[in-house]
């Protein structure tokens, strides 16, 4: 079993290098500011833009069947329109590298409560046989693939960026038994993707 500390070190230097390359300066918070494990700031000329990055890093023994934890904290309001997280996948292969998905905070609101409330409540299953809190939501690899690789998104307030979720999810946001977690920005207007 991975020791979920090395994980959580691996993914925020992985993601701390991969935003030094791309001209950003990263700070790793070490623990001391509440949702976010990098402060960046990228200076072109005259302008600075700042953003905030909470790093997940999961393991498993293949690349598909990784998922990330994605409690409550994770699918909480947004604070402001600078909020991200980096998803890795961390291998078990040594062979291989790992993988980043960039995320904006709201989008993961969204995704975990959409992921585990379809599953929760998947009529296909017998009464009973789920009940795992949202407070337990964890989210596949898969469901974050078009996020893959995404700096840029970095580069716009979290409010502006596409969704690049899969298309079915827009379709669940809005249909009664699933939704979106309580007071999400997306309740006014589900956004178009």
């Amino acid at each position: 079993m991975a020791d979920t500390k090395q994980t959580k070190t691996i993914g925020e230097h992985h993601v701390a290098a991969e935003l030094a390359r791309r001209g950003w300066a990263p700070a790793l918070t070490r623990d001391g500011l509440e949702r976010t494990d990098i402060l960046a700031v990228k200076v072109e000329g005259l302008d600075r833009r700042l953003v905030e990055i909470q790093v997940k890093g999961a393991r498993g023994p293949r690349m598909a069947a990784i998922s990330w934890p994605l409690g409550l904290k994770s699918q909480s309001r947004s604070r402001h329109g600078r909020e991200y997280f980096v998803l890795v996948a961390v291998p078990q292969d040594l062979n291989q590298h790992a993988r980043s998905f960039v995320v904006p905070r709201v989008h993961v609101a969204a995704t975990a409560w959409i992921e585990h409330m379809n599953w929760l409540t998947d009529p296909q299953m017998p009464r009973g046989k789920r009940n795992a809190p949202v407070e337990r939501a964890r989210v596949l690899l898969r469901t974050f693939e078009g996020y893959e690789d995404r700096w840029d998104l970095l580069e716009v307030d979290q409010l502006d960026a596409p969704v690049l979720l899969p298309s079915h999810y827009r379709d669940l946001a809005l249909s009664s038994r699933v939704g979106l977690p309580p007071d999400h920005e997306w309740s006014a207007e589900v956004p178009e993707w």
